[in-house]
């Protein structure tokens, strides 16, 4: 993805629940990967995982449908956002 495309935007979302130590990230990953987005998906101390992926609105916008969608592994009791600018700098999806 080229920071250059018109229509590539950053989501940040934090997801809370039990998504720590359950594989969620992989799966995040996998799905991001599928879905044409770079970024990553971060374990933070207070037990939410932050996934920041950039892309074209749509694919963004997949990704959190599939992030809310209940087929997660572990337990999603509700994800926030925040959107913006794509800022480039992504090398594929990783796992932190």
């Amino acid at each position: 993805m080229s920071i250059n495309e018109g229509s590539a935007v950053r989501l940040t979302a934090w997801v809370h629940g039990a998504v720590q130590g359950v594989g969620f990230r992989w799966w995040t990953r996998s799905h991001a990967l599928e879905i044409g987005l770079v970024g990553e998906a971060r374990n933070l101390p207070d037990g939410r995982v932050a996934v920041v992926a950039e892309g074209d609105r749509p694919q963004c916008d997949r990704l959190l449908e599939l992030l809310r969608g209940g087929t997660t592994p572990g337990r999603v009791d509700d994800v926030t956002t925040q959107w913006g600018d794509a800022r480039g700098g992504w090398a594929g999806f990783r796992e932190v």
